[in-house]
């Protein structure tokens, strides 16, 4: 798993065309800390997937340009699966398990 805070690192990574993982992590939520492990977990079973993820506190502009762009509302926590510089895929709260990001990395 990949921390990353900027939107040029965000740009980078999309601009690679491969599939990836992506969280939007809040520090302060019980919530968040939750779905941080099942993103942990899935992390660590699926090692041929790359993961990244942000601090919601510590990255505003880039959790708002991700927003933006895709057209996608805000949550905290979220997550997506991007694929071919695309979400293909996005989750918030209670959703983002390990099992649903399994299910849909190998879509």
């Amino acid at each position: 798993m990949h921390k990353i805070s900027t939107v040029e690192e965000f740009e980078e990574i999309l601009q690679k065309g491969k599939q990836f993982a992506f969280l939007k992590h809040s520090t302060t939520c019980p919530i968040s800390a939750h779905a941080y492990e099942e993103y942990t977990a899935f992390a660590h079973e699926h090692e041929e997937v790359p993961t990244y993820y942000l601090h919601v506190q510590e990255a505003r502009p880039l959790s708002a340009h991700i927003a933006e762009t895709f057209n996608i509302k805000h949550e905290s926590p979220q997550v997506f699966v991007f694929e071919n510089g695309e979400p293909k895929w996005n989750a918030s709260h209670s959703n983002i398990t390990s099992g649903a990001l399994t299910e849909q990395t190998q879509k």
